[in-house]
């Protein structure tokens, strides 16, 4: 059963709350993106962007306790293997996967969805995709998975953070 905008209005503070603290007890190992030395990234998003996105390097990447928090109906993306995994301005990366550039890349697109869309919006986008369609048909997973595959495939460089903006009016036209 979906979370009624009451149920989300209650779950969103909580849900921030949690995300802060797992932020603040990552906060010694968060690097810029910019200072890891991938060659490709720089020619998809801005130097600004690269070097505000932060990413931690983790055994387990950190998933929200949706269902402790009052969200039943989550688990399996509570328990997903994750290879990564995006709050607000910094993303976790398992460590087996953090020489990975295109894990990288799909999760920069979703730092950029989170700052175009703010948190709440971002939110609650991602809980009616999950709701709605499942993990990788939920519209924000789809164009970040889209434009990784992008990414992998065509050897032209594109502005993703345009490509992102763009599509997030196609998708979400209040955005």
């Amino acid at each position: 059963m979906p979370l009624s905008p009451e149920q989300f209005r209650l779950l969103s503070p909580l849900l921030i709350g949690w995300i802060q603290r797992t932020l603040a007890e990552h906060a010694c190992g968060a690097r810029p993106v910019a200072t890891l030395g991938f060659r490709r990234l720089p020619q998809y998003f801005s130097a600004e962007l690269l070097t505000a996105a932060k990413v931690v390097a983790v055994e387990r990447v950190p998933v929200p306790p949706l269902s402790s928090l009052g969200a039943p109906g989550f688990e399996a993306f509570e328990t997903m293997p994750a290879a990564g995994i995006t709050y607000i301005d910094t993303f976790f990366v398992d460590r087996r996967c953090a020489a990975d550039e295109s894990l990288h890349f799909h999760e920069l697109i979703h730092i950029v969805q989170w700052k175009l869309l703010g948190p709440e919006r971002f939110l609650a986008a991602y809980a009616a995709g999950l709701e709605t369609h499942g993990y990788r048909d939920s519209p924000l997973e789809v164009m970040a998975y889209d434009a990784q595959g992008r990414f992998e495939s065509d050897p032209v460089p594109f502005d993703a953070e345009r490509l992102v903006a763009q599509s997030l009016r196609i998708y979400f036209p209040a955005a």
